[in-house]
């Protein structure tokens, strides 16, 4: 999906604020990202936003030509391989319909012979009136897309449809439609399982107490995101986290590392790749305590036990799957990785650096370097997670090559 480019058309509405982490994960996953704002929709939310999220100008009015060598509405029309409204209002919805041109948006949309995905949000009543229903069949008849706005207490007070899709229903029909555009197999990963473990683990001391680490899980799950989005069936095993499931990926929800290990061998056999992502507790209390364990004296020794090695048991399971681990380190990375990668009879280890910044728990960044079973190493700068999810996707589907 590199260097795709995605002309992003913001009109007047309260949704106009989830159009901000749209473009921001659109460009985090490698797409080229402009933006027009209408009149209104700077009501609710700023240019300079924007801007810092895309690195690019953001569009506001069609006579501010900030090229003097092209005109802009026309140049930014055909400079899009693809259009999406977010949200797109009633107003705009007429405009479009009827080919009106009176602002930066409209003109841009008159002049593009790109396709084009438009996301209604509105009032229940007005995206049931009779006059806007007509103008959506309209633009349906020019082939332009719909993605269908969901249902639910309305920010006028109503409850009905008429809510913006979120961010990431948005961003799946970006993926989505650049898959089917593709000119080879538009899923590469079509047909295939993959089964990927995300999120931190706990280990319980007592009612009230446990151990645990500082993974938020958002690598496994950008890395179950991408499987989706090229075609696999995915399975995510993840442990407690505050993030949401990728749409479309089964979910499997775990709390200890044994938890863990129960459901990643269970379902082991039918796998055709396993990218164990998740940090799971190396070691669990000997004790568990029934009660909440009260103070008694100014220190307290906790004996522990080592839990289930998940990946060196997967690995000595191998048999058809195509199995990645991951290393996180603080020192040392390429050789606690290789080494990681033999003793566990993987297929490749992608390890990170944790300790640098960027490229720790909870970041949205991450510095990996991917080292495969034939001995390559290959190092890459910092990414987005997406954007390494992608790559280390990129890596597994060469491994699949006969």
């Amino acid at each position: 999906m590199e260097k795709k480019k995605i002309l992003l058309a913001v009109s007047g509405g309260i949704a106009a604020y989830k159009a901000a982490p749209v473009a921001s994960k659109l460009y985090q996953s490698g797409y080229e990202v402009k933006v027009i704002l209408t009149e209104s929709a700077q009501k609710f939310i700023t240019p300079l936003t924007f801007q810092t999220l895309t690195r690019q100008a953001v569009y506001t009015d069609t006579f501010e030509e900030k090229d003097p060598a092209v005109v802009s509405h026309i140049d930014i029309a055909d400079w899009a391989d693809l259009v999406l409204i977010a949200p797109a209002t009633a107003n705009v919805i007429g405009k479009l319909a009827n080919g009106m041109a009176d602002d930066m948006l409209s003109t841009t949309l008159l002049a593009t012979k790109a396709d084009v995905l438009i996301a209604p949000a509105m009032n229940v009543n007005m995206f049931n009136h009779p006059a806007v229903i007509k103008n959506m069949e309209t633009l349906a008849s020019f082939g332009w897309r719909f993605i269908e706005p969901n249902e639910g207490l309305l920010a006028c007070g109503w409850i009905g449809k008429g809510r913006l899709a979120e961010p990431e229903e948005l961003i799946e029909a970006v993926h989505m439609y650049f898959n089917e555009k593709r000119d080879d197999q538009p899923f590469p990963l079509k047909g295939k399982k993959v089964m990927v473990t995300a999120g931190p683990t706990r280990e319980e001391l007592d009612p009230v107490r446990y151990f645990t680490n500082h993974s938020s899980g958002k690598m496994g799950y950008a890395i179950a995101a991408a499987a989706k989005n090229l075609g696999a069936d995915v399975t995510l095993i993840t442990g407690p986290t505050s993030l949401e499931v990728p749409s479309g990926v089964k979910v499997e929800k775990v709390i200890s590392a044994k938890d863990m290990f129960e459901k990643a061998i269970s379902l082991y056999g039918k796998q055709d790749v396993v990218i164990k992502c998740a940090a799971v507790a190396d070691y669990t209390p000997v004790t568990v305590h029934e009660n909440k364990f009260k103070k008694k004296n100014d220190t307290w020794t906790i004996e522990l036990k080592k839990t289930d090695d998940i990946l060196k048991e997967l690995g000595k399971r191998k048999e058809h799957q195509i199995l990645v681990g991951f290393a996180a380190e603080t020192e040392n990375l390429e050789d606690y990785a290789k080494d990681k990668l033999e003793r566990k009879n993987l297929d490749m280890v992608v390890g990170n650096d944790v300790s640098k910044e960027g490229s720790g728990f909870g970041s949205d960044t991450n510095e990996i370097v991917m080292i495969k079973k034939d001995g390559s190493v290959r190092p890459l700068p910092i990414l987005s997670k997406d954007q390494a999810a992608n790559e280390i996707l990129q890596e597994v589907m060469e491994m699949m090559k006969p």
